[in-house]
């Protein structure tokens, strides 16, 4: 029972992440290989000296990402939210300003795997805070806010089940 219920959380997340544009599958891709340590994301993932830089910066932005997976706060509770929140909307920022990730919902796949289960509940509000600040093109911002549900935003609860598919580059050989 078990095993099928983790195939088909598997092929939910494999649904989800195929319906993304081509451009955030590609950027969620290099973050996980980023945030996670995966491949040396210069080598797979620079085409151009612009994309080196934008790689080298995201390697820096992520810095802060251990941290945070250390220092979830309590859902219930208000201890240490502001070094939490504060953390996750500035390497959210980071993300959005790229303007690779178009919606809530590919926020929420990348930094579900960047952070983990327990992170979810903070999604939300870490995407609105990022997403409205001024850093952000006031036409993107507009659209980035638009995409979070109200079924997301007031969500009553949050499942605790890891994410299982974590998308890798195939070289289009092996594909």
């Amino acid at each position: 029972m078990a095993t099928t219920s983790t195939a088909s959380l598997t092929i939910a997340e494999m649904r989800e992440f195929a319906n993304f544009e081509a451009a955030e599958q590609r950027y969620i891709k290099r973050s996980l290989d980023i945030g996670l340590g995966r491949q040396d994301a210069f080598k797979l993932w620079a085409r151009d000296a612009a994309e080196n830089a934008a790689i080298r910066s995201q390697y820096v932005a992520y810095q802060e990402l251990k941290t945070l997976r250390d220092s979830i706060p309590n859902a219930t509770g208000f201890d240490s939210i502001e070094n939490f929140i504060g953390k996750l909307t500035r390497v959210a920022a980071f993300d959005l300003a790229q303007e690779r990730l178009s919606c809530f919902s590919s926020f929420r796949f990348l930094y579900e795997r960047l952070l983990g289960a327990d992170a979810r509940p903070w999604l939300p509000s870490a995407f609105c805070a990022a997403a409205a600040l001024p850093q952000i093109r006031p036409e993107r911002r507009k659209m980035l806010l638009q995409s979070l549900s109200e079924a997301a935003a007031t969500a009553p609860g949050w499942s605790d089940a890891r994410p299982s598919f974590f998308p890798e580059f195939i070289e289009k050989e092996a594909a």
